[in-house]
This record gives C-alpha cells, sequence and structure tokens, in this order.
C-alpha cells in the first residue's frame, strides 16, 4: 500500500474554507487501487494554515493511473482557463500555488493557496483499536 500526501500551505484563516472543496472528489474514489482519503487541517502553523491531502493507494501503479487519468488532469485544472496544470502532482512543490485554486481563491491579502509539496510513503502496517 502506498500512502501520497499533498501538504497545501493556506494563508492564515482560509483552511476550512478551503477544505470545503475536497468534500466532493473529483474522480479519486472511482479509481482502481483507490482506498480512501482523509484531509486534515493545522490551523495557525508558523502563520499560515496547513492542509494534507493524504490518498491511500494498492500500489504505486494505481497512484500512477489516477496521476496519469483524464480525470485527474480535470480536477487539477486551474478554473477559468480549462487548461490542465502542465506541472502535476510531481511538480506540486515547485507550483506557487495548489493546482485546485481558482479565480475565487483570493484574499485581500493575495492568494489564499500558498504552495504545496507531495509526498508519498509505503505503508508498512497499520494498528486499529481492539
Amino acid at each position: 500500500m502506498i500512502l501520497v500526501t499533498n501538504t497545501i500551505a493556506i494563508r492564515k484563516g482560509h483552511g476550512r474554507t478551503v477544505a470545503e472543496r475536497f468534500k466532493n472528489p473529483k474522480g479519486v474514489h472511482q479509481m482502481p487501487g483507490f482506498v480512501r482519503m482523509e484531509l486534515l487541517l493545522s490551523e495557525g502553523v508558523e502563520e499560515q494554515d496547513e492542509l494534507k491531502v493524504s490518498t491511500l493507494w494498492e500500489s504505486k501503479e494505481a497512484f500512477e493511473g489516477w496521476k496519469n487519468s483524464d480525470a485527474f488532469k480535470q480536477a487539477h485544472s486551474h478554473a477559468g482557463r480549462g487548461k490542465p496544470s502542465q506541472e502535476g502532482a510531481e511538480k506540486a512543490a515547485e507550483a506557487p500555488t495548489h493546482p485546485h485554486a481558482s479565480q475565487h481563491a483570493q484574499s485581500e491579502e493575495g492568494p489564499v493557496m500558498l504552495g504545496a509539496k507531495l509526498s508519498m510513503h509505503e505503508l508498512l502496517f497499520t494498528q486499529l483499536s481492539e
């Protein structure tokens, strides 16, 4: 199993608003090998909020299938431009804003989404309560 986490830096005070966008998945939940998605919010981390979008996959190949799918490109396209992000998940750390950013992701201080970083981990074991 592979756990993929996209850590998104968000302007302080806007974390819950951005989190609402993830409540309606854009096809990821229908992909072969997808197991689950969790959304974690930390507020006020170093003068910003932080969202962690974690997805669990049966294999790295299953995640790669999602990342290369039309559904991924559509889910990560920039609203208002109609073109998918050319950076993709592999370049998320270099992007100035997260691919879900749109013209509505602005505050009086500027962009709400400040950056993102993708990490991948092999899930070695899970401990559940008895």
